[in-house]
């Protein structure tokens, strides 16, 4: 697993050997960016929040796009931590919060996008959103990318407007705007 493009391109990242993590493949990210990028811009200057980060790559891809900042959310942040090492030259651009993203808590910060990857079938990344909604963590016109596994149904009030699904292999990308007052 490497970062796709930006000034850390080609940089290795670190996964668990189990089966805990499902990273979301370089081929799927790669293609994900390019769609973010013909409809949103460059990440140049962005606020950027990744729940069930995992690994970290959905971040760290965009921290290499130039965001100016992003925070990871996790559960387990052994590997985000090994992730975030690689990249101690932007150490000021990081923050890991050990939370699980799926219930409540304050995050004290709002975001232009946000990367939300839960485990397959629980109906966490609604949960996940809804919370961040409640907590006021989403700017108006956030960008929210959403994995789920291809067949998964997705459930997000009407704040969250599709824009874009595309399918890799087994995972189904959304992405949402989210809008406050709808």
């Amino acid at each position: 697993m490497r970062i796709v493009a930006g000034k850390y391109r080609a940089k290795k990242l670190i996964a668990p050997e189990n089966d805990a993590v499902r990273p979301t493949s370089d081929r799927a990210r790669e293609a994900l960016f390019s769609i973010l990028y013909s409809k949103f811009g460059s990440m140049e200057g962005k606020t950027v929040l990744d729940i069930f980060a995992g690994t970290g790559a959905l971040g760290f891809e965009a921290l290499s796009r130039g965001a100016a900042s992003v925070c990871f959310v996790d559960i387990d942040v052994q590997t985000l931590q090994k992730n975030a090492r690689l990249f101690a030259i932007e150490k000021e651009k990081i923050r890991l919060i050990k939370k699980d993203a799926s219930k409540p808590f304050h995050i004290g910060a709002q975001f232009d996008f946000v990367f939300s990857d839960a485990p397959y079938d629980k109906g966490l990344n609604e949960v996940a959103l809804s919370c961040l909604v409640k907590d006021g963590a989403l700017k108006d016109g956030a960008v929210c990318v959403v994995e789920t596994r291809k067949n998964e149904a997705l459930c997000l009030s009407q704040n969250f407007v599709l824009i874009d699904e595309r399918i890799y292999g087994m995972a189904k990308i959304h992405i949402y705007i989210f809008h406050q007052n709808v």
